[in-house]
């Protein structure tokens, strides 16, 4: 694994666990693919810091067990919209 890379995982994982982001939003905070944090933070950071692995595994199973309820508040909150329109 290239310098760069090694660098990109720690930070990702950093933030995710600093911030406590999806997927999703430490794809767009550090400009890559969702596929790329989500191989760097459970096939990469694993070999790199088994602790902060496990941190982020928490985060990121925190925010799958959560995701149906963010979804459903933006469901509502766009057909609330397009009925006030």
């Amino acid at each position: 694994m290239n310098d760069l890379i090694r660098k990109r995982v720690l930070d990702v994982s950093a933030h995710i666990c600093r911030t406590r982001a999806t997927v999703r939003e430490a794809a767009k905070a550090f400009g890559v693919s969702k596929s790329t944090v989500h191989k760097d933070v459970t096939e990469r950071l694993p070999r790199l810091n088994a602790q902060l692995a496990r941190d982020v595994k928490e985060v990121l199973e925190f925010n799958k067990a959560e995701r149906h309820i963010r979804g459903g508040e933006a469901t509502r909150k766009k057909y609330r919209q397009a009925w006030q329109a």
